[in-house]
């Protein structure tokens, strides 16, 4: 596969009365909408969805990472949440890491067993069908999927086989092997080179059969355990046998006449409902999407927004997050008077730095039921350490945990990190009925990714296809450098950037191929096509009619019937 992308060609809006699936795989997506047409519900159709991507993109997720569920219930109204998130060994704590050498200023490699978590995505799997499934189909039916492709192999796509490839490659320049059961003869395979896993079809054939005790208890924990004491962690079976994940309140706020609800802390999206009440200060629309002027007030927006998140965000558990204060329109109003609108803003330093690779797909059903759905092993293959016999490798998601005393974010045992990874649902604010579910992966391109595909159809009146095609801006800080970056995907124009220079910000432009990946890969689907300027919303009755998008960064697609 040659070492540029491309993205010349164009895509339409699915459209579909009855149901649909949009991910990342179009293996995936096909395997959700498979369990829709089984009589599953979108609850049902996103683990099975899960569990193929983890098989057919190991090195964005899989059981060795968390996920995150927000879930759409047609019949109430309500909106709940699940956390899958994991967390630390009880062995751990800021006396142990300093004992072991670490500090703030040296914290452990990436890679380092001692970043890997408890695993908290099989828990979020099970924990999923046991709140919110149809009860139609067993765990053993819905991830029957995910063990067919596995056992019997399924061709690479194309960008994953590049990532996969790049992912393996940087373990190995670590010093870190990735383990045969995620390479083909010791390389990681090529664009349309059929990959069998057997080992983690067997695990998914033992989860299907026995639920979370498969996982989290007997052979499976012992190999993890296994694998993590050989490389210096500190991680016990009885870690694994006491998680569990914790159901929770989404937090939100309206927005010209919409509700957006992210997962609360520990989960950063916060960060996008934060961003999105700065923004709720300035004429977007009037400034033109992708000027010198909408860049310039949506960068200063995510530097102040980054700040208040890294400097409060924590696992509630362990620390009082001020949710309710940072998420007051006022505070929004404050944050916004604080933005000069033609000179970027000096010495907005955030303390945190954070990686990507996650998979975020979403699901509606015939019923109205909304799945909205994370799931992630952090920096590709995550730690890079495969249990023996299992078939996926140990997430390395406690490299975000802050090793400053007194900080909300400190590493202690039994306390989940900071987290990146986040799903969103879309209401009405006057009838609460769904409008959306929709989210954008990648580090802490996620809210900003959220908000831009957001205001791409609120504001500028995309539909969903429309609104992830069009080129995204990614503001980035550099902890070595101590800068902030503009980054600006192809498509936006050059004068542009040389606006935004003259404003005192460092932009990278133009941002191309396979670069490309650090402004995320989305997923949307919407009920009826409310993004339309030209409808008039008030004509009722209309056909309920699910329009989805699916980001042409990745693989998949979006399918409906």
């Amino acid at each position: 596969m040659s070492d540029q992308v491309f993205y010349s060609s164009r895509r339409s809006p699915v459209v579909s009365l009855s149901a649909c699936v949009a991910s990342s795989q179009t293996l995936a997506t096909s395997a959700g909408l498979d369990v829709l047409k089984r009589g599953g519900n979108a609850a049902d159709a996103a683990v099975a969805v899960a569990a193929a991507l983890a098989v057919t993109e190991p090195c964005s997720t899989g059981l060795g990472g968390d996920a995150f569920c927000l879930f759409y219930n047609a019949h109430t109204g309500e909106i709940q949440g699940l956390n899958g998130s994991g967390r630390a060994a009880e062995a751990q704590s800021l006396d142990f890491m300093e004992g072991r050498g670490f500090s703030a200023e040296a914290p452990p490699p990436v890679f380092d067993a001692l970043n890997v978590t408890v695993p908290g995505a099989p828990a979020c799997w099970c924990d999923t069908l046991q709140m919110f499934g149809s009860r139609k189909l067993p765990l053993q039916d819905v991830l029957r999927g995910a063990v067919e492709l596995a056992d019997g192999g399924f061709p690479v796509a194309e960008l994953t086989a590049h990532h996969w490839g790049r992912c393996a490659s940087e373990l190995q320049a670590a010093g870190r092997a990735l383990g045969p059961d995620l390479l083909v003869q010791g390389r990681a395979p090529k664009s349309g080179q059929v990959f069998r896993n057997p080992a983690l079809a067997q695990t998914l054939r033992e989860l299907g059969e026995r639920g979370k005790p498969a996982f989290y208890q007997g052979r499976v924990a012992k190999a993890i355990v296994d694998v993590l004491r050989e490389n210096g962690g500190v991680m016990t079976e009885e870690d694994l046998k006491k998680h569990n994940s914790e159901v929770v309140r989404p937090v939100s706020i309206e927005y010209k006449g919409v509700t957006l609800w992210e997962p609360p802390p520990n989960g950063q999206g916060l960060a996008a409902l934060l961003l999105l009440n700065i923004l709720d200060n300035f004429p977007l629309k009037a400034k033109g999407h992708n000027s010198a002027d909408y860049i310039h007030i949506f960068t200063e927006a995510v530097r102040l927004t980054q700040v208040d998140v890294l400097r409060y965000l924590g696992d509630p558990g362990h620390v009082t997050v001020p949710v309710d204060a940072l998420l007051d329109k006022s505070y929004g109003r404050v944050r916004a008077r604080s933005i000069s609108t033609d000179r970027a803003t000096e010495g907005v330093k955030p303390g945190l730095q954070t990686g990507s690779d996650t998979v975020y797909f979403c699901v509606i059903d015939s019923e109205g039921n909304a799945c909205s759905f994370v799931n992630s092993n952090y920096l590709g293959f995550g730690s890079g350490l495969v249990p023996k016999g299992c078939g996926f490798s140990l997430q390395n998601r406690g490299a975000n945990f802050s090793l400053i005393r007194g900080h909300p974010n400190v590493i202690c045992g039994g306390k989940r990190p900071f987290h990146t990874i986040i799903c969103a649902l879309l209401t009405d604010s006057n009838t609460r009925e769904l409008l959306a579910a929709l989210g954008v992966m990648g580090a802490f391109m996620q809210p900003q990714g959220h908000v831009q595909v957001l205001l791409n159809m609120l504001e500028f009146g995309m539909n969903p296809q429309q609104a992830l095609d069009a080129p995204r801006v990614y503001v980035h800080y550099d902890q070595k450098n101590g800068q902030w970056t503009v980054n600006l995907e192809e498509g936006i124009d050059q004068s542009v950037a040389e606006e935004l220079r003259r404003r005192g910000h460092n932009v990278n432009s133009p941002v191309t191929g396979h670069m490309r990946c650090q402004f995320g890969r989305g997923q949307i689907i919407t009920v009826g096509n409310w993004w339309d300027p030209s409808v008039n919303q008030t004509d009722r009755p209309i056909p309920r009619v699910l329009w989805a998008g699916s980001d042409p960064r990745a693989d998949g697609c979006a399918q409906g019937f």
